[in-house]
């Protein structure tokens, strides 16, 4: 009985002590994550996220009514990549072959071991490294909402062009790409770059600018935008050869890595440093366009 009186007083303060924390709001440091998403580090955040709280500040540049389209990752991001990037996507991509057709005719192009040494060049030290440094710097300019330098990209990427038809190449596919993709995954930032740059509209920037305002890594989409610029020309190579569908996979499957070391190259390539030497892909665009009979634009 004098243990029960004892423990009485005790239980009974503690549960009164209990009670008054409870009613007391819960501090933190306010020390944020490396996330930056508002939540305190250190014991107890787990349960601090299921607490309801006003949502922070949106570091994207998109109004309120887009912000359910922002922030794409995982199955999100990759639907809308593959939406953008996919042989349907009404760019006419399938119409151009960046020279291609030039290259077959004059024979430097005969079989796929040619195709495939013709577009590890092409895509490692040409044309495709070059749109892979635009899309970077185009994205990057896009999330930090930096209009100046948005411009500049836009403006060099229009520029840069080494012949008429690469131009058109580009600029057509990139104001398509515009026009598709406003009017079915609007963003803000698509809506920014056509107010900033009413210049021909290279693709890509319009690709890169994109998947910023959609919240989509820079590194997914050069790595997507690179592997789908390979597949539009093994395509057009398999046709102009001609060579089978099988033996065309193939030469897309060999060309993995080197879209890879490419994209990965791109994301740490400063934009005064774009630069290719591609001579050979550059001066089959400029032959393409006397050629007698054509099968694509470029």
């Amino acid at each position: 009985m004098s243990i029960m009186r004892t423990a009485t007083p005790l239980i009974t303060m503690g549960m009164i002590m209990a009670s008054e924390r409870s009613s007391k709001p819960a501090k933190h440091s306010g020390h944020l994550s490396p996330l930056g998403r508002g939540r305190p580090e250190g014991p107890g955040e787990g349960a601090l996220a299921k607490v309801a709280r006003p949502a922070p500040p949106h570091p994207d540049p998109l109004p309120c009514g887009e912000r359910e389209q922002a922030g794409a990752s995982g199955p999100a991001a990759l639907y809308r990549l593959m939406a953008w990037l996919s042989p349907s996507y009404p760019v006419g991509a399938f119409s151009y072959s960046g020279g291609l057709e030039w290259a077959v005719e004059t024979g430097d192009i005969a079989d796929a071991e040619t195709l495939r040494r013709w577009l590890a060049v092409m895509i490692k030290q040409g044309g495709g490294f070059c749109d892979a440094v635009f899309l970077t710097h185009a994205h990057r300019a896009a999330t930090a909402g930096d209009e100046k330098s948005l411009h500049a990209v836009a403006e060099l990427a229009a520029a840069f062009a080494p012949s008429k038809e690469r131009h058109l190449e580009t600029t057509a596919q990139g104001n398509a790409f515009m026009v598709a993709t406003r009017a079915a995954w609007p963003c803000a930032a698509l809506d920014r770059l056509a107010a900033i740059w009413d210049g021909p509209m290279a693709y890509p920037v319009a690709v890169g600018v994109a998947a910023a305002g959609h919240g989509i890594p820079v590194a997914q989409t050069v790595a997507g935008y690179v592997q789908a610029l390979a597949a539009n020309l093994v395509s057009a190579g398999v046709r102009l050869i001609p060579l089978g569908q099988t033996d065309g996979q193939r030469v897309l499957a060999q060309l993995e890595q080197v879209i890879a070391a490419t994209a990965e190259r791109a994301l740490g390539t400063r934009l005064d440093h774009v630069g290719g030497a591609a001579f050979r892909a550059d001066l089959a665009t400029m032959r393409h366009e006397t050629q007698y009979t054509r099968l694509f634009r470029s």
